[in-house]
């Protein structure tokens, strides 16, 4: 796209950036009583819709939606954006590949995401019809292997370490072509997240250096076959790794727990996309805002879950990530 048409774009986004959550609008989330509070709260700051149920996921859901609706009636080449949208469709071709399997009656609605690059409906139709080819990049060659793992051996934890890789890689891939330094930052970071997760995971339940290594995405800034040997050895000798390594600071984080390391990654994150604020002519402000919207409703997730299982206010405020605004 041109340089002119960011710019109109990114004076438009501008005043939705108005309306996201700040830190405050978190607190008195965390302050109402019930999760129906927090819900009616939500709906007085113009979330949902008036067709629409106050329900938690329902609401989310419809919210992700309209972040994703909004960007596309001022970008007409939505490809830019592809690094965010990979993971909606290995989403959905993992849930078409396990509904087949195991002849799921659940509906759509249930499975299926909506702002992938491709419709989820053409999705599972590849996979009911095993035509694999048909669909892009990695789909096709991970989505097959996947399938005939999965028939083979039964093993959905094998079928997920295959999809969940080949994700990976498509979205490095997709941020070095989209020409963005923050969506190329964003696909390293989640390469990175994502690998020092199952990384710890695999030492806890002790999985083989070969499994390991199946696993981990090659990402660039971290040496994964370094980084699966250390996993060998325990989750100690992970956070050891990660000392010497770019991402020293998430370390301490990684010895707390995986979900802690993986609450400093998206809060360094949100820290890395302040300056689009003040930049007005690349899609940068445009990405940063899709990437807000997705942080802001994680964390109402959170919030949201965490008043339904009575969690104490301090365990949800320790959960939550920091905001864009």
């Amino acid at each position: 796209m041109k340089q002119t048409d960011f710019t109109y774009a990114v004076a438009r986004i501008r005043s939705k950036e108005l309306s996201l959550l700040s830190a405050q609008s978190l607190e008195q989330l965390i302050s109402a009583k019930s999760a129906d509070d927090a819900l009616r709260l939500l709906a007085d700051k113009g979330w949902g819709a008036p067709d629409e149920p106050l329900e938690a996921e329902i609401l989310l859901e419809g919210e992700k939606n309209r972040a994703w609706q909004t960007v596309g009636e001022m970008v007409e080449d939505m490809s830019v954006f592809d690094v965010l949208r990979i993971p909606d469709d290995f989403h959905n071709l993992k849930a078409a590949i396990k509904q087949i399997y195991t002849n799921s009656t659940l509906a759509p609605e249930r499975l299926y995401l909506k702002n992938g690059r491709l419709d989820a409906d053409t999705v599972r139709k590849c996979v009911s019809a095993k035509e694999f080819s048909q669909l892009p990049g990695r789909m096709s060659e991970a989505g097959l292997q996947a399938y005939e793992t999965l028939v083979q051996t039964g093993d959905g934890q094998l079928c997920d370490v295959i999809l969940d890789r080949a994700a990976l890689e498509d979205m490095l891939e997709a941020g070095k072509a989209s020409g963005s330094d923050v969506l190329d930052e964003y696909a390293r970071m989640t390469a990175v997240s994502a690998n020092v997760r199952i990384a710890a995971r695999c030492a806890k339940t002790g999985k083989s250096l070969e499994f390991i290594r199946r696993a981990l995405a090659p990402c660039g800034s971290l040496d994964v076959d370094a980084l699966a040997h250390a996993a060998v050895g325990g989750i100690g000798a992970v956070a050891e790794y990660l000392a010497g390594t770019d991402y020293a600071d998430g370390a301490v984080a990684l010895q707390e727990s995986p979900a802690a390391f993986e609450r400093w990654c998206d809060n360094l994150i949100m820290r890395r996309l302040q300056p689009q604020k003040y930049n007005p002519f690349t899609v940068g402000p445009l990405a940063a805002y899709l990437l807000a919207r997705e942080n802001e409703i994680k964390c109402v997730r959170m919030v949201l879950t965490g008043k339904l299982n009575g969690m104490p206010e301090g365990t949800i405020r320790e959960r939550l990530r920091e905001m864009y605004v």
